[in-house]
This record gives structure tokens, sequence and C-alpha cells, in this order.
């Protein structure tokens, strides 16, 4: 397949096998997983999901690459073990897109929606298994810096990601990537970063939605205090163990789990 990566779309084709094989491996551990995968691009990763998993669920959202891929893989999806989407994952549902109680999610996607992907993926109602990404090596350890735990203003800082993906799973590197196993290749180096045993923290939605709220709002200047951020009283932090000079990138996911239950859902903060 001789299409050029589209810069607009942030694409960065994978030329790595050995890189492919470890998120499939990591992907499908037990060989009989549905996996969605986002972004096939030329097919990399695609070659090396379809050796191991049951079903291969991909949704692209380049209109050049879908001909190619139907060509690339025509035996595959007459077989039905690959079904190819045209669509952009951000729209789309990806418990619909799979049609399954269980599936687990890969895919090399574009730096500047890591964020956006996890977000929506952990809200879908049904929630993948296990999430396998390339992402920003940085981005990898940010997440990766400390575990989750009571507040303790000693433990580095976390970022609305780190605190989403920490709230709903067990976060994981598996490797490090070199900038030069793409192309075009990066400016920084990328990391295979698993997110396991996700689970769904809220009983109901209107919690999940109050989780990103809070948390939104309490990130809009980090430099403040939480509490001045959040227009929360000293009692509210107390009653979650938070001090009141407490800032919010030093809060645990725990913490911001704690904040969501307590903080009274009439709030100023939740309706801004």
């Amino acid at each position: 397949m001789n299409i050029a990566p589209k810069k607009s779309l942030g694409q960065n084709f994978l030329r790595a096998p050995a890189v492919a094989r470890s998120m499939a491996e990591t992907a499908c551990p037990n060989g009989d997983e549905i996996v969605l995968e986002i972004g096939p691009g030329d097919g990399m990763l695609t070659d090396a999901l379809l050796l191991r998993a049951k079903k291969v669920i991909a949704i692209e959202k380049d209109a050049r690459l879908i001909a190619p891929l139907k060509t690339k893989y025509a035996r595959e999806i007459k077989s039905k073990k690959l079904t190819l989407i045209e669509g952009d994952a951000l729209l789309e549902s990806a418990g619909r897109c799979v049609g399954a109680k269980q599936y687990v999610v890969a895919a090399n996607i574009p730096y500047y929606i890591t964020g956006a992907i996890i977000r929506h993926l952990f809200s879908e109602k049904v929630k993948p298994k296990r999430i396998v990404l390339l992402v920003q090596k940085e981005v990898a350890e940010r997440i990766l810096a400390r575990k989750s735990k009571p507040f303790d203003s000693a433990r580095g800082k976390e970022s609305i990601l780190s605190i989403s993906v920490k709230a709903y799973g067990v976060p994981r590197m598996i490797r490090k990537v070199p900038a030069g196993a793409f192309h075009p290749r990066p400016s920084v180096d990328s990391a295979v970063l698993a997110i396991e045993n996700i689970k769904n923290p809220f009983a109901k939605k209107a919690g999940e939605e109050k989780f990103f709220a809070l948390v939104k709002r309490g990130f809009a200047h980090k430099r403040k205090l939480l509490r001045r951020n959040l227009d929360v009283s000293e009692k509210i932090l107390s009653a979650c163990g938070i001090p009141p000079n407490a800032r919010p990138e030093e809060l645990s996911s725990d913490d911001w789990l704690r904040l969501t239950r307590i903080v009274p859902a009439g709030e100023k903060t939740l309706a801004q």
C-alpha cells in the first residue's frame, strides 16, 4: 500500500513489526478476543492482530485508505475475520461497532487525540476489557509515575488524563518505541501503554459525568488551590482526607473519586 500519511490527521504509520506483535500479544493474550482497532492505517498492526485475535473490527477515518485496505484484506473480510468500518472513532460507539459483550481495543492513534479517545472509551456503556495504545513516551511515563493512593503532596504531579486512567483501570508500560519506528518520523519517542482490569467505578452515568466535571473544574487553574477552583469548603476537603492547601495535581484518582461522592450535586462548580 503506497499512500502517504496525512499530516492534517496526525498520521504516523508504524514500521516496526516487532512492536506490532508486542501490541497484538498484549491485546490478545488468549487468542479468542474480539478486537476494535482504531486507525488501521496501512495495516501493520492489523496484520499482527489478525494472527492472534478471533475477530478484528477496524475503524478508519481516512477515506483514501478504505479501498486499499479492502483490497489488501479481501480474503479476511470475506471470511468475516475482519470488518472494516469507515468512520471517526470519536463519533462512533465502540460497543455498537463491535456488537459484543467483551472486547479489547488496540490502536496507533494520533498523539493529539490520546486523551479524547481514552475518555470516549471509558464513557462507553459497554467498556473494553483492555486498551493497548501507542502514545507519547512522556505521556505514558506521566500516567505511570505513581499508583493511586490517599493524598500525599510528595508524590509528584497528576494530570486529568492520568487521573482518568487510574480511576477506571490499571496502566502498565509494555515497551518503549523509538521515533524511527514510524513514518514519517515524529519528533518524540513513543511507548506501548496497556490499560487493564477496566471497570466502571460509578453506579450511575450521573456519577461519571460529575467526576469528569469536577476534575475538569479542579484543573482549570493548576497553580491555584483546589478549594478555590472547586469553590468548596475546607470541611468537604477534610472529609476526603485532603488538606486545605492542596493543589489539583497533588490528588490521586482515589481522592477525586471521594470528592465526587462527597461534593453535593448542586454545587456551583458542577453547573459551570
